[in-house]
């Protein structure tokens, strides 16, 4: 049966109806958005020709606008392609902060140790480990917010707080404090990486999202490996405070830049009417960003106690739960790389290579230039797949055609790893550590722009928080797993969870993930 066919009801006088002339393309939109029609012919044999002769399309005519715009001004869908460029780049900017800052302690790691008489472990197990599972916590609180007072208000406090911790972690007079400091900054400072895909939303149509998540998926992927890469010299000349000053300037300047130019993003589109600002010009823009403006729009939002439960609502049903264990295991065992990379690297001989902190920071170049490269291919792989999936379906969008890409991903993923561990063990030419690392981030970043495409809005936290559940603990294992049996068995076995996951979950939804969003989907 056709979608035609299901708009069509019989009322309480025994009448036929027909819900096609009065189709809420919005509420269409938001319970949807795993099927989308793309082909304006074939919203015509769906949607009928009342409701398809209504629907708004591209400039050439030949994609459907999701989410339809609005005749307002405000709406972000009408906004200039100047104006969501604007807001792209400083998000980009913004979604470094999190991983950038946590990442200060991997360049400041053996001058931590130092400074407070302990060992590399120790800083690992008492401040990087435990600020890297925050930043998935604090995601899951961040989204709430978000959801009831509105993106801004929620990036900016957030951002703000995360500043002053981090000057607390620059100050930080004992290892206690320091910490402390970290663990909160970490907490308050993920918020972007959970904006990104509502903003990136609100901004873009449907059929240009791919290329936009893409982008901004750059952004909190390369930031781990920027911070030990650029603050790493800077840790070898001078105190380790200065590298986290370094993050506070940094944090400062995105700060100032989201103040000035970013608007609000969230439009409530499914409200009728929608709700006009009660202020104009300057003071509209300062009640919007400390979040007045979100205040007064609350209570037409969704309640507390729905906000609350959304999440546990969520994560079990069987179209998302293996996708976040899938995630969890690709980018959590990236985590680990990024983390104790600088261990083997630093340590001395048999375990590590013994390195100085200077060519360790160049190393940390590898993973950035694997990134870039992952953001070029992947720009056009994801929009080649989704555009492929589109034809072939008769112009219609299934949000399951997106995990081709992993087909190529998890080879690669398996061949970096492998190629990691039996450098590590082997200690074979640095060109085998590049090169294997190299090929693992490549893969990480093929993959989770899938995840991020597929499951986006007020799922992002959970992804988020799945990413961190995967990655904060491998520093506890993997160091002490690889001293004792070797560098080989360590990575080979994370190869080979992420292998099984794949051969587990993704077929599976590849074939029934339709049936699941239609059983299983609020």
């Amino acid at each position: 049966m056709s979608l035609s066919d299901k708009l069509t009801y019989t009322d309480s006088t025994g009448s036929q109806s027909n819900l096609k002339e009065t189709l809420d393309f919005n509420s269409y939109y938001e319970e949807n958005a795993g099927r989308l029609i793309i082909n304006p012919e074939e919203a015509r044999i769906e949607l009928g020709d009342g409701v398809a002769s209504r629907l708004k399309l591209t400039k050439d005519g030949k994609k459907v606008l999701w989410p339809q715009p609005t005749d307002s001004p405000l709406d972000p869908q009408n906004w200039t392609e100047r104006e969501k460029t604007i807001h792209l780049l400083i998000l980009i900017l913004v979604s470094i902060v999190p991983d950038f800052e946590s990442g200060l302690g991997i360049a400041a790691l053996f001058p931590l140790a130092r400074q407070f008489n302990t060992n590399v472990n120790v800083i690992n197990n008492v401040t990087s480990n435990w600020s890297i599972f925050l930043i998935g916590i604090g995601g899951i609180f961040a989204v709430m917010a978000m959801r009831k007072f509105g993106r801004l208000p929620v990036l900016f406090w957030t951002q703000l707080l995360g500043l002053a911790f981090l000057i607390g972690c620059t100050f930080a007079p004992n290892l206690s404090t320091f910490a402390a400091m970290r663990c909160l900054n970490s907490f308050f400072a993920t918020t972007p990486q959970v904006t990104g895909l509502f903003v990136v939303t609100d901004l873009y149509p449907f059929h240009q999202q791919a290329k936009k998540i893409n982008s901004w998926t750059l952004g909190f992927i390369i930031s781990p490996f920027l911070s030990p890469f650029a603050c790493g010299f800077l840790a070898a000349r001078q105190s380790w405070r200065w590298v986290y000053a370094t993050g506070c300037f940094y944090s400062l300047s995105v700060l100032i830049l989201m103040a000035l130019f970013m608007k609000e993003t969230m439009y409530d589109r499914t409200l009728k009417p929608v709700p006009e600002p009660e202020t104009k010009g300057l003071r509209n823009r300062v009640e919007t960003l400390v979040g007045i403006t979100g205040w007064k729009m609350a209570k037409y939002r969704a309640p507390w106690k729905r906000i609350v439960t959304d999440p546990v609502r969520i994560v079990w049903r069987p179209h998302v739960l293996p996708v976040l264990i899938f995630e969890a295991a690709i980018f959590g065992f990236g985590i680990g790389i990024n983390v104790t990379n600088a261990v083997f690297l630093g340590e001395p001989l048999p375990l590590g290579y013994g390195f100085d902190a200077i060519i360790i920071s160049a190393l940390y170049a590898t993973p950035i230039v694997a990134v870039l490269i992952g953001e070029v291919v992947g720009h056009f792989l994801n929009d080649w797949i989704m555009e492929r999936g589109i034809r072939k379906n008769s112009g219609v969008h299934e949000a399951e055609s997106r995990f081709w890409a992993c087909y190529l991903g998890v080879p690669l993923f398996i061949c970096g790893f492998l190629v990691i561990g039996a450098s590590f063990q082997n200690h074979l030419p640095l060109a085998a550590i590049i090169m294997g690392w190299a090929i693992a981030e490549f893969s990480i970043m093929i993959m989770t722009v899938v995840v991020a495409d597929l499951l986006y809005g007020e799922v992002s936290a959970l992804v988020t928080l799945a990413r961190i559940l995967g990655g904060f603990a491998v520093a506890y294992y993997q160091v002490p797993w690889a001293a004792k049996y070797g560098a080989i068995q360590t990575y080979g076995v994370e190869a080979a969870i992420v292998s099984g996951l794949f051969l587990l979950f993704i077929p599976l939804i590849q074939l029934k993930g339709a049936s699941f969003r239609k059983r299983y989907s609020l």
